[in-house]
């Protein structure tokens, strides 16, 4: 990504860390007012680390989160950008972004807190030696560290053992750099340039999660990873804090299971659910990974096994006082918490305000990090009792640097208690301060009565955008560049302005902290909220990530520039290496509203040669080049994300031939594939339901259906005998990778026991019904080519798909990205031919991965080389592979 630059406010960092703002709530009322009373008054911490989103054990973060009411965090080493993406075409990074914010949707379920290294998520690996090699392993063992630095766990939970046995690459290096972690945060010796802004941690509890990976006995329960249906490795009762919520199990809860164990299966009558249950509906956030469920009320238990700090018997703080007998002085706000915990009513928690407010200045004296992550809880404790509403509304959500931002901030009591504003500051971009009005400082607001302060402010003009942290610079290798240390770690940006807010409550000062948004109806979805963005003046985006130029042709290159201000005008100009042509040299454009756009292009001609180079766009405005586009991601589960890409492509000439003209496309989960074959010249048609019942396939030169397609759409399946009578008719028929463990997406949500031709069990071949013949696909990750640079044989050399039109040679298979292939065919009719063999190092060769047959007058192929990432990525030699397979007749 682009270069843009962070500006942050070093107090807006640290806040994050120590208090995350208020967002959307999954609990509110009563049971969020009850949830917060509890946990000012319980001083445990827990850090659960493992690889992915996906990876984290649910029902054991909503059971210390939401049961015992303790700070409770995942640490994720990755954004899982390798990963496929069920519900959209996003790669990579922008994967990344969707995963970021359904962790962040999951968290808000379960109740604990997210956190992530600089590490890329690069895709399945079978060695923990190849991880650390991508990554770097001192690189992100010191953010593993810092997380641990800054949070100070009392117990540190793996969810992996660090060893082979965890299978994925990525695993194992969780559970390797978890227990460095554990011992090298507490030694100042290392990285010591952390001790700049953190002191030395010493957790008091090393512990491992059973099942999926972890080691010791045995999840009890569900099973499997802690919400994906499964209770996994947890935690016995605590102290006493909160009966209702955290009930003690059955005396004979312990006797079967050795180790620590928690009752994850208990139920919460606050909030109305188990903890198994929060889990799964946490889970279930999981969108792009397609891990929705039902929930399963009932028992289930999660085990775990100590490995470093001192031993436990049946509960994880064992002999770890979570109370606020830990810090000094903190004896006396226990006894006074004790007091408003036993004081409070739900139908007047205003009541609880004067034991609060007690206790704040009994806490603002304790010098520790905690007692000031608790002083921060405890304003937000106390507006909630006080039912005050405050926001921070910007009057729109973009705004560009040098224009003028108005911004309102509201502050409306709700309750009998008395409450004044007594000012407020906008920090991030500006630092300036506003007064309350109609009423003066110092003057209390009724019930229902509110106070405003309004201010109005210039972005800027050299204002960076907004766009998430880890993205402005270019990742190196796979790992991303982020140079400011209060960042590392931090689950998403900073809101590019908050408001802090000074109150008076019953005489009490205390201070909200608000970011600056957006809050407005969608007349089809009701209230809706965007964060402000910083945005360019105008937008320059490229429709295509790669200009593929198959032969010296000339060719058009659109470029669609979007104006974000009033009036935007200026000049636009490509940008082409030696060897290359743009013509006309620069095209002038003016947009006089906000929001539209104008297409303007130009005429690239290419060299002779075959060659790799990069174009780019940038427009100048106001004498600033501006050489980004926007790309909006939204999706209904979480709020629309914004980046702002380099508006730049990949230019290729490459001498590609391809004998089909008209292709037809079966979009499965979702990839870019159509566009990347109308790169070549093709008019590619995607096919409806209506299209593959009653329409005419004859009409098409060949078609292909997308990843997984098998597994998410049900009419491709049941229209077959269609498809297969298109072969039979002379047609040619791709079908790219399909899963061999999904379930049927026909069947109710949660079910498990769906008619698909699949295998519902991880690595166990299967016969499918995909072509004409016979021919297994596994699930699990066995049959597959991790290694993107794994050298390629070919079993029949003479092979037409090795030949036609495009004669394919090893140089076909340099610069792949990630893999080359996943989910490959293990057994086959005798009547299908094999084309390609490849495979990891110290693996058997596998040539599954392509097999083809002539069926009727037609060709039947099926690839499960990863086309859907090397095409979008303008790889030449996967651009010639792919034609031939289309040109097959």
């Amino acid at each position: 990504m682009r270069n843009f630059g962070v500006r942050l406010l070093l107090g807006a960092v640290l806040l994050a860390w120590l208090a995350p703002l208020p967002a959307q709530r999954s609990f509110s009322g009563a049971a969020e007012i009850e949830q917060s009373l509890q946990k000012l008054n319980e001083l445990g911490t827990v850090l659960h680390i493992a690889a992915h989103p996906d990876d984290e054990r649910t029902a054991v973060l909503a059971y210390f989160a939401r049961g015992r009411h303790m700070r409770t965090a995942y640490l994720s080493l990755t954004r899982g950008e390798g990963g496929q993406n069920l519900i959209g075409s996003e790669q990579g990074a922008q994967l990344g972004i969707i995963r970021t914010q359904e962790l962040l949707a999951a968290r808000q379920i379960d109740g604990a807190e997210q956190f992530f290294t600089r590490a890329i998520d690069f895709g399945f690996t079978r060695t923990a030696e190849e991880t650390l090699q991508k990554w770097g392993h001192d690189r992100i063992l010191s953010d593993v560290v810092w997380v641990i630095r800054r949070y100070r766990p009392d117990v540190i939970l793996l969810g992996f053992s660090g060893t082979p046995r965890d299978g994925h690459g990525q695993h194992q290096t969780s559970g390797m750099l978890g227990k460095e972690a554990f011992a090298a945060a507490s030694d100042p010796n290392m990285f010591p340039e952390q001790l700049k802004y953190v002191q030395v941690w010493q957790a008091k509890r090393l512990v491992q999660a059973a099942g999926f990976g972890g080691g010791g006995a045995a999840g009890g329960g569900r099973g499997g990873r802690g919400g994906r249906g499964g209770a996994a490795p947890g935690v016995p009762p605590g102290p006493p804090a909160a009966p209702p919520a955290a009930a003690p199990p059955p005396a004979d809860f312990f006797e079967t299971l050795p180790g620590p164990v928690a009752d994850t299966g208990s139920f919460n009558p606050i909030l109305g659910y188990s903890y198994e249950e929060l889990a799964v509906l946490s889970r279930s956030m999981h969108h792009s990974q397609g891990t929705g469920a039902m929930r399963r009320p009932g028992a289930g238990r999660s085990t775990f096994m100590v490995t470093g700090g001192a031993p436990a018997t049946k509960d994880l703080f064992d002999g770890i006082d979570t109370t606020w007998n830990r810090l000094p002085g903190g004896s006396a706000v226990k006894a006074i918490l004790d007091e408003a915990i036993r004081n409070y009513e739900p139908a007047h928690p205003e009541k609880a305000i004067p034991a609060l407010v007690k206790a704040r200045p009994l806490i603002a004296a304790i010098a520790d990090p905690l007692a000031k992550v608790k002083l921060s809880e405890l304003d937000e404790t106390i507006a909630q009792c006080a039912g005050l509403f405050v926001e921070a509304q910007a009057r729109q959500f973009e705004v560009a640097p040098g224009a003028t931002l108005n911004i309102t901030t509201t502050v409306l009591n709700r309750s009998t208690a008395k409450v004044a504003v007594v000012g407020a500051r906008v920090e991030g971009i500006w630092n300036q301060d506003g007064q309350a009005k109609p009423a003066a400082p110092g003057d209390n607001l009724g019930y229902n009565q509110s106070a405003d302060v309004a201010f109005s402010l210039v972005v800027p003009a050299n204002q960076a955008y907004t766009q998430p942290y880890w993205l402005v610079k270019p990742a190196t290798a796979d790992v991303y560049q982020v140079d400011d240390q209060l960042l590392i770690g931090l689950p998403d940006t900073p809101a590019a302005a908050q408001v802090r807010v000074r109150l008076t409550v019953e005489g009490a000062a205390i201070e909200l902290v608000r970011p600056v948004q957006h809050r407005y109806a969608d007349r089809a979805r009701g209230e809706r909220v965007r964060p402000l963005m910083v945005v360019p003046a105008v937008a320059v985006n490229l429709p295509e990530p790669v200009a593929l130029f198959p032969d010296t042709a000339a060719r058009q290159v659109q470029v669609s520039v979007r104006a974000n201000v009033a009036n935007a005008q200026g000049d636009l100009r490509l940008e082409v290496p030696a060897g290359w042509n743009a013509s006309p040299p620069s095209r002038s454009f003016q947009i006089a509203v906000p929001g539209e756009q104008r297409v303007v292009t130009f005429e690239v001609t290419p060299p002779a040669g075959e060659t790799t180079a990069s174009l780019r766009a940038v427009a100048k405005v106001n004498q600033r080049d501006i050489a980004s586009g926007i790309q909006a991601i939204a999706y209904p589960h979480f709020p629309p994300q914004t980046l702002f890409p380099p508006s730049d492509i990949k230019l290729v000439r490459a001498n590609i031939k391809v004998t089909a003209k008209k292709v037809a496309y079966i979009m499965g989960a979702g990839d870019e594939m159509p566009d990347a074959l109308r790169q070549l010249g093709l008019d590619v048609t995607l096919l409806s339901q209506s299209d593959l019942e009653q329409g005419d396939l004859s009409r098409f030169d060949a078609i292909v259906a997308g990843v997984r397609a098998y597994n998410v759409r049900a009419d491709i399946r049941a229209n077959q005998p269609r498809l297969l009578d298109y072969v039979k008719n002379g047609g040619t028929y791709l079908v790219q990778y399909q899963t061999g463990d999904s379930p049927d997406p026909t069947a109710p949500r949660g079910q498990q026991q769906p008619p698909n031709p699949f295998n519902q069990q991880q690595g166990t071949p299967v016969t499918t019904n995909l072509g004409p013949y016979p021919f297994a696909v596994p699930g699990g990750n066995r049959y597959r080519i991790t290694v993107e640079e794994a050298p390629l044989k070919f079993p029949h050399q003479d092979s037409p798909l090795l030949q036609f039109p495009n004669h394919i040679n090893p140089k076909d298979f340099d610069g792949w990205v990630q893999e080359r292939g996943l989910y490959f065919a293990v057994q086959w009719d005798a009547r299908y031919q094999t084309v390609l063999s490849s495979q990891d190092p110290g693996e058997q060769p596998l040539e599954g991965g392509e097999i083809w047959t002539r069926y009727g007058k037609g060709v039947y192929i099926f690839t499960a080389y990863s086309w859907f990432r090397q095409l979008p990525a303008g790889v030449p030699g996967a651009y010639r592979l792919f034609a031939n397979l289309l040109s097959a007749k």
